[in-house]
């Protein structure tokens, strides 16, 4: 049986005016955390209103000093004495605020409405496990929650990310803004600021590899990385004798390097290619390729760093086309993870990019290198690279080794590499002549 009832009307002219609010919340902090209501409690700046409504409260002056002390048990007692509330100050305190939820309680239901508000991500993780620790991280790192702020608004902001996560890598890429039209239902839902785009954009760079940074034109390059475009003439690469189409052909003849955009890969991609093509990192390289054998040099491709969306669109359609692809890059942290980066899209072998070659760079180099630094990263083609870099500790970019690559790239360096590989049959047959075809 519950006990007596609470006289309302003379605990709210006692209790319930604002010069004895802070006394009441004190109080309710404690149920909160599960504390008696017993001891002191004090306000250190009262005003004379508030001190006279704790006189009036325990018919006494609660004390000197500055500080303004009631005790807890006190105003117990006044309340059971009085017979405004029999039950004591917990009893009063269930009329005065409405019900106290327990901290603990409040706590555990929180958690429960975010994990289910996260279950996409969840689902995410185990239906495609390269996103498993991305979305371990987004978790406990509290992004969602900075986002979304509460569990209601954070499902459907993961429901969207994810659906656009799932769609990711496109191939052949598309423009973002369809791209999202097409996911989301508004061309601007992936615009920058947008938090669906701020989760995105962390998902697909766990996805492709792609490395941190900020500013437009480094989320225009990491939305590249997945085949989404901001546009489809920005993303570029260079290249050097590459034939199969009637721009690359003219080019090719003239022995200049061309810049392809990915809407012309798009558009009218190469239907030929040779059975090997050399990758480089730097466009140092292609350039002195073109200067030192011009029309006559083994075909190059130069991914300019971080290989952009153009980049791997024509690396791919070479690879489909059967080329052999023979990557080097820079000796140094930065070019390890641009290189795992491109086998994550690619199949590629080492042109002297080995810890051998990294071991023979330096002992013909001069005294000029510069240290290595920042965050190291693997070599999966070839473990012993990373260890000789650990080792080591200097750089070796690619233009300390012009000569060599050059070499390799002379005509007659490999002449059982000659030939191209036809988009219809995969054969070896000869290039088309400038300006036929498309």
């Amino acid at each position: 049986m519950s006990g007596p009832p609470v006289d309302e009307e003379r605990l709210s002219r006692l209790l319930g005016g604002a010069d004895l609010a802070w006394l009441v919340e004190r109080a309710r902090r404690r149920l909160e955390r599960g504390q008696p209501l017993t001891g002191a409690v004090s306000l250190a700046a009262p005003s004379p209103a508030e001190r006279a409504a704790a006189e009036r409260l325990l018919g006494r002056t609660p004390g000197a000093g500055r500080a303004l002390t009631v005790r807890l048990d006190a105003v117990d007692a006044v309340l059971v004495g009085s017979g405004i509330s029999p039950g004591g100050l917990k009893a009063a305190m269930a009329v005065l605020t409405g019900g106290i939820v327990p901290l603990d309680e409040v706590r555990r239901a929180e958690d429960q409405a975010w994990a289910e508000a996260c279950e996409p991500l969840t689902l995410l993780a185990e239906d495609r496990p390269r996103y498993a620790p991305w979305a371990a991280r987004v978790r406990s790192d509290g992004l969602v929650r900075r986002l979304a702020r509460t569990p209601a608004a954070a499902r459907p902001l993961l429901a969207q990310t994810v659906r656009v996560l799932r769609e990711l890598p496109v191939t052949p890429p598309r423009s973002l803004a369809v791209f999202a039209a097409d996911v989301l239902g508004s061309a601007h839902a992936l615009d920058d600021g947008t938090p669906v785009a701020t989760l995105a954009l962390s998902g697909a760079r766990a996805l492709t590899g792609h490395p941190g940074g900020a500013g437009a034109a480094w989320r225009r390059a990491a939305w590249a990385s997945a085949g989404l475009l901001r546009d489809d003439v920005s993303s570029t690469v260079l290249t050097l004798n590459l034939r199969g189409t009637p721009a690359l052909d003219w080019m090719a003849d003239a022995g200049e390097p061309c810049v392809l955009t990915l809407r012309q890969l798009a558009h009218r991609p190469p239907h030929t290619a040779p059975r090997v093509i050399h990758v480089c990192e730097n466009p140092a390289v292609l350039s002195a390729a073109a200067e030192e054998h011009g029309a006559d040099a083994r075909p190059l491709v130069c991914v300019q760093g971080q290989p952009s969306a153009a980049a791997l669109t024509l690396l791919a359609r070479l690879h489909e086309l059967g080329a052999v692809l023979r990557y080097h890059g820079d000796f140094d942290w930065g070019g390890l993870r641009i290189a795992t980066t491109l086998s994550g899209h690619v199949p590629w072998r080492p042109w002297r990019y080995t810890a051998d070659d990294y071991r023979a760079a330096l002992a013909s180099a001069g005294p000029d290198l510069r240290p290595l630094d920042g965050k190291p990263a693997p070599s999966p083609w070839d473990p012993d690279l990373a260890r000789a870099l650990a080792e080591h500790a200097l750089r070796v970019e690619e233009e300390a080794v012009l000569d060599v690559l050059l070499t390799d790239l002379h005509p007659g360096a490999d002449p059982a590499d000659t030939g191209h590989l036809t988009a219809a049959h995969g054969t070896q047959s000869a290039a088309r002549p400038a300006g036929s075809g498309c």
